[in-house]
Protein backbone atom coordinates (compact mmCIF):
# COMPACT_ATOMS: atom_id res chain seq x y z
CA UNK A 1 0.00 0.00 0.00
CA UNK A 2 1.44 3.33 -0.91
CA UNK A 3 2.14 5.31 2.34
CA UNK A 4 0.31 8.02 1.02
CA UNK A 5 -3.34 7.77 -0.21
CA UNK A 6 -5.08 10.98 -1.57
CA UNK A 7 -7.07 12.04 -4.50
CA UNK A 8 -5.00 10.60 -7.19
CA UNK A 9 -4.58 7.02 -5.71
CA UNK A 10 -5.70 4.10 -7.77
CA UNK A 11 -7.89 1.60 -6.13
CA UNK A 12 -5.32 -1.26 -7.51
CA UNK A 13 -2.43 1.25 -5.48
CA UNK A 14 -4.82 0.78 -2.04
CA UNK A 15 -4.55 -2.54 -2.84
CA UNK A 16 -0.47 -2.96 -3.10
CA UNK A 17 0.03 -5.76 -0.84
CA UNK A 18 -3.07 -6.69 0.55
CA UNK A 19 -3.77 -10.62 -0.07
CA UNK A 20 -8.03 -10.96 -0.36
CA UNK A 21 -8.13 -14.58 -0.92
CA UNK A 22 -11.03 -15.96 0.91
CA UNK A 23 -12.90 -12.42 1.24
CA UNK A 24 -16.31 -11.65 -0.73
CA UNK A 25 -17.86 -8.92 -1.79
CA UNK A 26 -21.18 -7.59 -3.19
CA UNK A 27 -20.80 -5.05 -5.58
CA UNK A 28 -24.26 -3.42 -6.93
CA UNK A 29 -23.76 -1.51 -10.65
CA UNK A 30 -19.99 -3.49 -11.96
CA UNK A 31 -20.63 -2.92 -15.98
CA UNK A 32 -19.31 0.01 -16.38
CA UNK A 33 -17.54 2.88 -14.90
CA UNK A 34 -16.78 3.08 -11.09
CA UNK A 35 -18.09 -0.04 -10.21
CA UNK A 36 -16.60 -1.94 -13.25
CA UNK A 37 -12.78 -0.82 -11.69
CA UNK A 38 -13.62 -1.41 -8.30
CA UNK A 39 -14.70 -5.62 -9.37
CA UNK A 40 -11.77 -5.82 -11.28
CA UNK A 41 -9.70 -4.34 -7.87
CA UNK A 42 -10.83 -6.64 -5.77
CA UNK A 43 -10.90 -9.98 -7.79
CA UNK A 44 -7.01 -9.41 -9.31
CA UNK A 45 -6.40 -9.67 -5.26
CA UNK A 46 -8.14 -13.13 -4.84
CA UNK A 47 -11.35 -12.03 -3.78
CA UNK A 48 -14.88 -13.29 -5.01
CA UNK A 49 -17.21 -10.46 -6.34
CA UNK A 50 -20.64 -11.25 -6.63
CA UNK A 51 -21.77 -8.15 -9.29
CA UNK A 52 -25.47 -7.18 -8.72
CA UNK A 53 -26.47 -6.16 -12.51
CA UNK A 54 -29.69 -5.02 -14.62
CA UNK A 55 -28.84 -6.61 -17.76
CA UNK A 56 -26.83 -9.72 -17.16
CA UNK A 57 -26.20 -9.93 -20.81
CA UNK A 58 -24.50 -6.46 -21.28
CA UNK A 59 -22.77 -7.23 -18.04
CA UNK A 60 -21.32 -10.81 -19.41
CA UNK A 61 -19.53 -8.78 -22.20
CA UNK A 62 -18.90 -5.93 -20.41
CA UNK A 63 -17.09 -7.62 -17.49
CA UNK A 64 -14.36 -9.23 -19.72
CA UNK A 65 -11.43 -7.61 -18.04
CA UNK A 66 -12.80 -8.65 -14.70
CA UNK A 67 -13.11 -12.33 -15.82
CA UNK A 68 -9.09 -11.93 -16.87
CA UNK A 69 -8.12 -10.03 -13.83
CA UNK A 70 -9.32 -13.03 -11.85
CA UNK A 71 -7.89 -15.39 -13.91
CA UNK A 72 -4.79 -13.58 -13.04
CA UNK A 73 -5.03 -12.77 -9.42
CA UNK A 74 -6.78 -15.63 -8.39
CA UNK A 75 -10.53 -14.46 -8.02
CA UNK A 76 -13.76 -14.80 -9.06
CA UNK A 77 -17.09 -13.36 -10.25
CA UNK A 78 -20.15 -13.56 -10.54
CA UNK A 79 -23.14 -12.01 -11.45
CA UNK A 80 -27.02 -11.83 -10.12
CA UNK A 81 -29.82 -9.63 -11.56
CA UNK A 82 -30.61 -6.82 -10.02
CA UNK A 83 -32.72 -3.81 -10.97
CA UNK A 84 -32.62 -1.19 -8.02
CA UNK A 85 -35.39 0.26 -9.07
CA UNK A 86 -37.70 -2.70 -8.95
CA UNK A 87 -38.36 -3.44 -5.25
CA UNK A 88 -39.72 -7.06 -7.15
CA UNK A 89 -36.50 -7.17 -8.51
CA UNK A 90 -34.75 -6.16 -5.46
CA UNK A 91 -36.38 -9.07 -2.91
CA UNK A 92 -35.90 -11.47 -5.74
CA UNK A 93 -31.92 -10.49 -5.76
CA UNK A 94 -31.79 -10.84 -2.20
CA UNK A 95 -33.33 -13.77 -1.77
CA UNK A 96 -31.23 -15.74 -4.37
CA UNK A 97 -28.05 -14.69 -2.39
CA UNK A 98 -30.02 -15.74 0.99
CA UNK A 99 -30.36 -18.98 -0.59
CA UNK A 100 -26.79 -19.18 -1.20
CA UNK A 101 -26.54 -18.18 2.28
CA UNK A 102 -22.17 -17.65 1.60
CA UNK A 103 -20.87 -14.63 4.05
CA UNK A 104 -20.23 -11.16 2.62
CA UNK A 105 -17.08 -9.01 4.30
CA UNK A 106 -18.13 -6.22 2.36
CA UNK A 107 -21.32 -4.54 0.61
CA UNK A 108 -20.09 -1.77 -2.04
CA UNK A 109 -23.63 0.13 -3.19
CA UNK A 110 -22.04 1.55 -6.29
CA UNK A 111 -25.29 1.21 -9.13
CA UNK A 112 -26.98 4.79 -9.59
CA UNK A 113 -28.32 7.08 -12.06
CA UNK A 114 -27.75 10.84 -12.23
CA UNK A 115 -29.84 13.90 -13.72
CA UNK A 116 -32.84 11.53 -15.01
CA UNK A 117 -35.50 13.23 -16.64
CA UNK A 118 -38.79 12.67 -14.04
CA UNK A 119 -39.83 9.42 -14.13
CA UNK A 120 -41.45 6.55 -11.80
CA UNK A 121 -40.52 3.47 -10.86
CA UNK A 122 -43.10 0.17 -10.94
CA UNK A 123 -43.50 1.05 -7.83
CA UNK A 124 -44.76 4.66 -7.60
CA UNK A 125 -41.10 6.00 -5.98
CA UNK A 126 -39.42 8.82 -7.99
CA UNK A 127 -36.77 7.07 -10.66
CA UNK A 128 -33.44 8.59 -8.65
CA UNK A 129 -34.66 8.19 -5.15
CA UNK A 130 -35.43 4.78 -5.89
CA UNK A 131 -32.44 3.41 -7.86
CA UNK A 132 -29.77 5.53 -5.83
CA UNK A 133 -31.37 5.29 -2.39
CA UNK A 134 -34.81 3.00 -1.72
CA UNK A 135 -33.47 0.13 -3.62
CA UNK A 136 -29.82 -0.03 -2.08
CA UNK A 137 -31.85 0.12 1.51
CA UNK A 138 -34.33 -2.96 0.86
CA UNK A 139 -31.73 -4.84 -0.43
CA UNK A 140 -29.23 -4.36 1.99
CA UNK A 141 -31.42 -4.61 5.08
CA UNK A 142 -32.81 -8.27 3.18
CA UNK A 143 -29.29 -9.61 3.55
CA UNK A 144 -27.85 -8.11 6.18
CA UNK A 145 -27.45 -11.32 8.35
CA UNK A 146 -25.06 -12.50 5.36
CA UNK A 147 -22.57 -9.84 6.16
CA UNK A 148 -20.02 -11.34 7.75
CA UNK A 149 -18.77 -10.22 11.97
CA UNK A 150 -16.58 -6.84 11.50
CA UNK A 151 -18.39 -6.13 7.85
CA UNK A 152 -18.33 -3.35 6.06
CA UNK A 153 -21.24 -1.35 3.83
CA UNK A 154 -20.25 1.45 1.66
CA UNK A 155 -22.35 3.49 -0.15
CA UNK A 156 -21.67 5.73 -2.69
CA UNK A 157 -22.84 9.23 -2.23
CA UNK A 158 -21.74 12.49 -4.16
CA UNK A 159 -20.64 15.79 -3.14
CA UNK A 160 -24.07 16.60 -5.62
CA UNK A 161 -25.23 15.84 -1.79
CA UNK A 162 -24.37 20.04 -0.92
CA UNK A 163 -27.12 20.63 -3.07
CA UNK A 164 -30.13 19.85 -1.20
CA UNK A 165 -31.16 17.73 1.68
CA UNK A 166 -33.32 14.76 1.53
CA UNK A 167 -37.29 15.77 1.75
CA UNK A 168 -39.08 13.67 3.76
CA UNK A 169 -42.05 14.97 3.13
CA UNK A 170 -42.13 14.74 -0.73
CA UNK A 171 -39.12 12.43 -1.95
CA UNK A 172 -41.26 12.35 -4.63
CA UNK A 173 -41.66 15.72 -6.01
CA UNK A 174 -45.54 15.41 -5.79
CA UNK A 175 -45.92 19.00 -4.24
CA UNK A 176 -42.60 20.78 -6.01
CA UNK A 177 -41.14 21.29 -9.38
CA UNK A 178 -38.42 18.50 -10.29
CA UNK A 179 -34.79 19.27 -10.88
CA UNK A 180 -32.79 16.48 -12.28
CA UNK A 181 -29.88 17.56 -10.52
CA UNK A 182 -31.94 18.86 -7.27
CA UNK A 183 -32.84 14.99 -7.45
CA UNK A 184 -29.78 13.59 -7.93
CA UNK A 185 -28.46 15.30 -5.14
CA UNK A 186 -31.19 14.65 -2.21
CA UNK A 187 -30.76 10.96 -3.42
CA UNK A 188 -27.23 11.07 -2.42
CA UNK A 189 -27.63 12.72 0.59
CA UNK A 190 -30.12 9.75 1.57
CA UNK A 191 -27.56 7.23 0.78
CA UNK A 192 -25.30 9.13 3.26
CA UNK A 193 -27.92 9.25 5.96
CA UNK A 194 -28.45 5.42 5.37
CA UNK A 195 -24.82 5.05 6.38
CA UNK A 196 -25.22 6.82 9.61
CA UNK A 197 -28.23 4.63 10.89
CA UNK A 198 -27.09 1.50 9.55
CA UNK A 199 -23.95 1.88 11.23
CA UNK A 200 -25.43 2.73 14.43
CA UNK A 201 -27.88 -0.36 14.28
CA UNK A 202 -24.91 -3.15 13.42
CA UNK A 203 -21.71 -1.21 15.01
CA UNK A 204 -22.49 -4.12 17.84
CA UNK A 205 -21.31 -6.69 15.41
CA UNK A 206 -18.27 -4.96 14.50
CA UNK A 207 -20.30 -4.09 11.17
CA UNK A 208 -19.68 -0.26 10.05
CA UNK A 209 -20.50 1.98 7.13
CA UNK A 210 -19.38 4.53 5.65
CA UNK A 211 -21.06 7.21 2.56
CA UNK A 212 -18.28 7.58 -0.05
CA UNK A 213 -17.57 10.31 -2.74
CA UNK A 214 -15.58 9.07 -5.65
CA UNK A 215 -14.78 11.73 -6.98
CA UNK A 216 -15.62 13.48 -10.43
CA UNK A 217 -15.08 11.31 -13.10
CA UNK A 218 -16.20 10.77 -16.91
CA UNK A 219 -18.15 7.83 -17.07
CA UNK A 220 -21.65 7.05 -18.61
CA UNK A 221 -23.36 7.95 -15.31
CA UNK A 222 -23.20 11.45 -17.13
CA UNK A 223 -25.42 10.44 -20.27
CA UNK A 224 -28.38 12.31 -19.39
CA UNK A 225 -26.35 15.32 -19.83
CA UNK A 226 -26.02 17.11 -23.28
CA UNK A 227 -22.66 17.68 -24.28
CA UNK A 228 -23.45 21.31 -23.80
CA UNK A 229 -25.19 20.84 -20.53
CA UNK A 230 -21.88 19.30 -19.35
CA UNK A 231 -19.89 22.37 -19.92
CA UNK A 232 -22.00 24.27 -18.87
CA UNK A 233 -22.04 22.49 -15.52
CA UNK A 234 -18.14 22.27 -15.17
CA UNK A 235 -18.16 26.19 -15.88
CA UNK A 236 -20.70 26.91 -13.33
CA UNK A 237 -18.23 24.56 -10.88
CA UNK A 238 -15.90 26.37 -11.77
CA UNK A 239 -16.64 29.32 -11.36
CA UNK A 240 -18.56 28.35 -7.87
CA UNK A 241 -15.17 27.23 -6.57
CA UNK A 242 -13.06 30.53 -7.89
CA UNK A 243 -15.10 32.68 -6.26
CA UNK A 244 -14.83 30.46 -2.71
CA UNK A 245 -11.15 30.62 -3.22
CA UNK A 246 -11.07 27.24 -3.82
CA UNK A 247 -8.74 24.80 -6.57
CA UNK A 248 -10.13 24.18 -10.15
CA UNK A 249 -12.09 21.24 -10.22
CA UNK A 250 -9.93 18.09 -10.92
CA UNK A 251 -11.53 15.21 -12.59
CA UNK A 252 -10.34 11.86 -11.97
CA UNK A 253 -9.42 9.07 -14.09
CA UNK A 254 -11.58 6.35 -13.17
CA UNK A 255 -9.04 4.11 -11.54
CA UNK A 256 -9.00 7.00 -9.29
CA UNK A 257 -12.48 7.55 -7.90
CA UNK A 258 -12.88 3.60 -7.55
CA UNK A 259 -10.22 4.53 -5.05
CA UNK A 260 -11.68 5.44 -1.78
CA UNK A 261 -14.73 2.51 -2.14
CA UNK A 262 -12.07 -0.25 -2.24
CA UNK A 263 -9.84 1.68 0.66
CA UNK A 264 -13.22 1.95 3.02
CA UNK A 265 -14.04 -1.50 2.37
CA UNK A 266 -10.68 -2.87 2.85
CA UNK A 267 -7.82 -0.69 3.95
CA UNK A 268 -9.61 2.02 6.05
CA UNK A 269 -9.39 1.86 10.07
CA UNK A 270 -13.25 0.74 10.74
CA UNK A 271 -13.79 3.03 13.64
CA UNK A 272 -12.40 5.72 12.44
CA UNK A 273 -15.19 5.52 9.39
CA UNK A 274 -17.83 4.62 11.00
CA UNK A 275 -20.94 6.33 10.07
CA UNK A 276 -19.08 9.09 7.97
CA UNK A 277 -18.47 10.44 5.06
CA UNK A 278 -14.87 9.94 2.87
CA UNK A 279 -13.65 11.50 -0.31
CA UNK A 280 -10.06 11.18 -1.42
CA UNK A 281 -9.31 7.89 1.00
CA UNK A 282 -10.26 10.05 4.03
CA UNK A 283 -12.39 11.15 6.35
CA UNK A 284 -13.84 14.10 4.52
CA UNK A 285 -14.36 17.40 7.04
CA UNK A 286 -17.66 18.79 7.42
CA UNK A 287 -18.42 22.19 5.71
CA UNK A 288 -21.31 23.44 5.83
CA UNK A 289 -20.44 26.85 3.85
CA UNK A 290 -23.75 27.00 1.05
CA UNK A 291 -21.06 26.73 -1.90
CA UNK A 292 -22.51 23.52 -3.39
CA UNK A 293 -19.73 22.70 -5.08
CA UNK A 294 -16.95 22.37 -2.23
CA UNK A 295 -15.07 19.74 -0.74
CA UNK A 296 -16.47 18.25 2.39
CA UNK A 297 -19.85 17.13 3.39
CA UNK A 298 -22.39 19.13 4.46
CA UNK A 299 -23.84 18.48 8.11
CA UNK A 300 -27.01 17.38 6.90
CA UNK A 301 -26.04 14.01 5.64
CA UNK A 302 -24.32 12.95 8.78
CA UNK A 303 -27.50 14.27 10.69
CA UNK A 304 -28.41 11.38 13.25
CA UNK A 305 -32.11 12.07 13.98
CA UNK A 306 -32.48 12.57 10.23
CA UNK A 307 -30.67 9.59 9.41
CA UNK A 308 -33.34 7.82 12.26
CA UNK A 309 -36.40 9.51 10.76
CA UNK A 310 -35.42 8.37 7.16
CA UNK A 311 -35.15 4.82 8.21
CA UNK A 312 -38.78 4.62 9.63
CA UNK A 313 -40.24 6.42 6.34
CA UNK A 314 -38.25 4.10 4.63
CA UNK A 315 -39.53 0.87 6.18
CA UNK A 316 -42.98 1.95 5.55
CA UNK A 317 -42.37 2.79 2.15
CA UNK A 318 -41.29 -0.51 0.95
CA UNK A 319 -43.71 -1.96 3.23
CA UNK A 320 -41.25 -4.20 5.97
CA UNK A 321 -43.45 -5.96 8.35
Amino acid sequence: MTEKLGAKTTAVEVLAGIELTGKRFLVTGISAGIGLETARALVAKGASVIGAVRDLARAEAATAAVRDAASQGGGDLALVELDLASLQSVRACADTLLDDGTPFDAIIANAGVMATPFEKTVDGFELQFAANYLGHFALINRIERLLADNGRVVMLSSQAHRVADVDLDDPGFERQEYEPFVAYGKSKTATSLFAVEFDRRHRDRGIRAASVMPGNSMTDLGRHFSPEAVQELFETVGKARADAGLPPLELKEIPQAAATSVWAAVVADQDEIGGRYLEDCAVAPIDDTPNPFADGVKSYALDADRARQLWFLSEKWINVV
